[in-house]
Parts: structure tokens; sequence; C-alpha cells
């Protein structure tokens, strides 16, 4: 079944069918294009709020370092990058449906309208044909009328017996004239009708069914595309799917890693301070005579620094020192571990990629001349053995604070506890604690495992440190290929000893 055969007399019904199809095309693109916007504000709106959340700074950077708080960073991250997806299905919908749609539809109206008047000029010649076997029609019929009046008229004349011999030719003759002429008429007529009647069936059987059959093939190219656009709008978001689950189970990951126990511990280690707990104030009897500890007593308690302890409702910050003094002993020895880890990392840098990498250069140079000047070399071999000399001198520094800081964990513990209690006695309404500093939120390190040592080892050289067989060490770093591994003792000693003198 097709249109040419079964609708051919559905001219007008297939010029609305045909634009109530493009219309439906339109309206489509429209209908994406409006979704293409949505998703575009959609995605605006979402890395908005992942920029508002997305935490910046020195401080919020150190809060990241709890399970709880980075796992909502990674949520706003995840949320950034599936407003991307969102931002690429609103692109891949306008190019893949809207604009080959639009692009398409042009195509189609241009196509319907040209068979659309193919049809109509068609029909208007068809019209034409009828028109002119109208008129030869209606002349043969004027003349065959007007010949038989013509030969009745002979034929009375001549039967006439008053009738001039003249004047019956004359009649007689007149009648052949207009049945001759009623006879070429009647040929044209006969012509004419033979000539529209073929031109009719070429109408209805050949011009007309090619014409609505190029429409039908037309308006079912456009269903096709349409259909294709139909599935677009799905395939656009499916071909995403796999990246926007791989951020949603992202988010997913972000709830599993939030571990409170982890932050609890890590929330100890930024803030221990390694102060013992004020002892019992003893009672001063002064019924009995006994009166308060003199000043030259107090002038034999040892020096400690002041002491800033929690529970203050009056925020304090002590002057940051070199040495890092102003902080509590615990938060102090691991900052200055962390430093000098640092100086060490930095130090050992220096001396394999630059000082040794140099000396080599040099060496070359001076057996193979042609390759380069020694003497080139010699300011940055300067300034490196001057960066590794500062560097030691650093290192050497900050390892003997670092050892003061454990001899003084004792007496600066009794000593916190006495200065504390004479605090009370002079002032009973003065809050004992104060707030920490806030260097004290700082990452510190966290060994990696435990270690006994099956040997006693004298650390004589520097970096290195000696141990006593059957000691409990805590593994700080591993071995790493070169039979070393660094450890911390039980009163803080930490150094370099051979990774076959001990067992995890």
């Amino acid at each position: 079944m097709d249109w040419g055969t079964d609708l051919w007399d559905q001219y007008d019904g297939i010029d609305k069918h045909t634009q109530s199809g493009l219309d439906l095309v339109d309206r489509y693109v429209k209908f994406v294009r409006e979704r293409t916007e949505i998703e575009q504000n959609y995605a605006k709106q979402l890395r908005n709020l992942s920029k508002k959340y997305l935490k910046r700074g020195s401080k919020e950077e150190q809060e990241c370092g709890f399970t709880n708080h980075q796992s909502f960073q990674d949520i706003v991250n995840e949320l950034n990058d599936y407003a991307g997806q969102r931002e690429l299905i609103a692109e891949n919908m306008m190019t893949g449906i809207c604009v080959e749609l639009t692009k398409y539809l042009q195509d189609l109206k241009q196509e319907r309208k040209t068979y659309l008047a193919d049809a109509k000029k068609a029909q208007q010649n068809l019209e034409i044909s009828f028109k002119q076997l109208e008129n030869t029609k209606r002349r043969f019929a004027k003349e065959w009328g007007e010949a038989e009046k013509a030969t009745q008229q002979a034929e009375k004349i001549e039967n006439d017996t008053n009738a001039v011999k003249a004047d019956v030719e004359k009649v007689k003759q007149h009648a052949h004239v207009k049945t001759h002429t009623a006879e070429e008429c009647r040929n044209d007529y006969a012509a004419q009708l033979q000539k529209y009647n073929k031109e009719q069936n070429t109408f209805y059987y050949t011009e007309i069914p090619q014409l609505f059959n190029k429409l039908q093939d037309m308006d079912e190219r456009r269903i096709r595309c349409l259909a294709e656009g139909y599935s677009q709008f799905a395939e656009v978001e499916k071909k995403v799917l796999p990246i926007i689950t791989k951020c949603l189970d992202g988010i997913s990951m972000a709830g599993q890693n939030t571990n409170g126990k982890q932050d609890s511990l890590r929330f100890i280690e930024q803030h221990k301070s390694g102060f013992e707990r004020p002892a019992e104030v003893d009672f001063e009897d002064y019924s009995q005579g006994i009166k308060p500890a003199s000043s030259d007593a107090n002038l034999n308690q040892p020096k400690i620094r002041t002491k800033l302890w929690p529970f203050s409702h009056k925020k304090t910050k002590s002057p940051a020192a070199e040495d890092y003094s102003h902080l509590p002993p615990e938060q102090r020895k691991k900052r200055l571990q962390s430093k000098i880890d640092d100086i060490t990392k930095e130090l050992q840098k220096e001396l394999d990629q630059r000082y040794e990498a140099l000396e080599k250069m040099r060496g070359v140079y001076e057996r193979n001349p042609q390759m380069g000047d020694p003497a080139s070399l010699e300011p940055q071999i300067t300034q490196t053995s001057q960066n590794v000399g500062r560097l030691r001198g650093q290192l050497t520094k900050y390892e003997s604070w670092l050892a003061e800081a454990f001899r003084g964990d004792d007496s600066t513990n009794t000593a916190v506890n006495n200065n504390q209690h004479c605090s009370m006695s002079a002032d009973p309404s003065q809050n004992i604690y104060s707030e920490f500093d806030e260097d004290f939120d700082e990452d510190v390190e966290t060994p990696i495992g435990k270690a006994t040592a099956l040997y006693t080892f004298q650390g004589s050289s520097q970096g290195t440190v000696s141990i006593t067989e059957g000691e409990q060490l805590s593994v700080m770093e591993s071995d790493k290929g070169d039979g070393w591994m660094r450890v911390l003792r039980a009163n803080g000693d930490e150094g370099y000893i051979p990774s076959s003198y001990v067992k995890f």
C-alpha cells in the first residue's frame, strides 16, 4: 500500500499530514533545547555549590587531615565532576539533536514544497486541458446545430416548387459548408478528448502517484530521523552514565572512608601536650604556724616555660620560638622531629642530586676537556657546599634541641605541677588552664610498626642511634633496599640502624 495508489485523491490530507510531521520535528527540537538549558543551569548551580563549599587555606587544609572533613571535600569534588557530565549532556544534545534536526528540517521543508508545487502544477495543467476540451465540445455542439438547421432549410427550399434553382443551389451550398465545418469541429473535439483522457490517465496513474509516493518516502524518512532523535535523548545520557556512576561511587566511597576512631587518634596526636595532670594541692595549716614557702625556696625552683593548658575561656597565644619551646613537650618533640626529617631529606637531596652530580661532571670534564671546562662548575660546587654546610649546621642544632626536649620532660612536668599549685594558692579565682597554641594542629609522623632489637648496636656515625639487645623500638621508616631503617627508641632517641639487627 502506498499514498499514490490509495490516497490519489487526498492532496489536501497529504498536505496537512506532512506539514504536521514537520511541525512535530520543530516542536521536538524546541523541547530538547529547553532540556539543554535546564541541564546547563543545573550544572552551573552544582558548580557554584561545589565552589562555595570547597575549602581553601592552610587551616582548612589542616582540617582535611580528618577523614570526616576530607570525605566531605571528596563529595564536593565529585559533585563538581558530576556537574561537568551534566554540561556534557547538554552540549551533546544540542549538537547531536537540535543542530542536526534543525538542518534536516530545513531540507525537508524545501523537499515538501517542491513535491506539492509539482502536484499543483500538474493539476493546473490538467484543468487547462479540460477547459480546452470543453471549448471544442461547445464549438462542435454549436456548429453541428447550425449545420442541421442549414440542411433542413436546404431541404425545405428544394421541395418548394416555386423556388428558383439558383436559390436552391445557394442554400444547398450553405448547408454543405455548415456540415463540413461541423465535421471539422467534431474531429477537433474527438482529438481534444483523446488528448485529455491521455493527460488525465498520466495525471492520476503516473504523475500524482509518483509525487505522493515521494511525499510518503519523505515523511517516512522524517519519522526515522525523528526516531533517532528520540533515541539520542536517552543515549546521550547513557554515554556519560559510567562517569556519573563513578562520581556517585566516589561519593559512596567518601562515606565508607570516614573513620571516627582514626579521626579521634589523629586529634590526639595533634593536640597531645605531654604534660602531667596537676598534682593534689597540699593542705597548709596556718593555725599551726606553717607558712607558705619562702621566696628563697621559690628561687630554687627550676625555671620553666609558661605552659598553655586547655579549657580556657580566654584565648592566648605565645610568640613562636625557633626551637618550638613555646609548645608543650609532646608537640615540641614532634615538631622538632618533623623539622629534622625535612632537613635530612633536603640535605640528602643536595648530596645525591647536586653535589655528587657536580663532582662527577667535574671529573668527566677533567678527563675529557673537550666536553667542558671544569672551572665553570666551581661556582655551583661552592654554592652547593655552602648549602650542605648550612643544612648540616641546622640539623645539628635541631637534634640538640630534640635531645633537650627528651631530657627536660621529667623536670618540666614536676615544675609545671608546682607552678600550677602556687598559682592556685595566689589567686583561687584564676583558671589554671589556657588554650593550646594553634601550631599544635600540624601533622605529626606516626610509627609504621614495632620491632625488637636482636643485637646491641653502637651508633657512632651521624644519623645513627644506639640500641641494646631485646629493646622495643618503633619503626618510623622501613628498609628501602639500602640495609638501613629509621627507628624511635622509648627515650625519644631516633636514628638509623641496620635492618638485620631487629625483627618485627
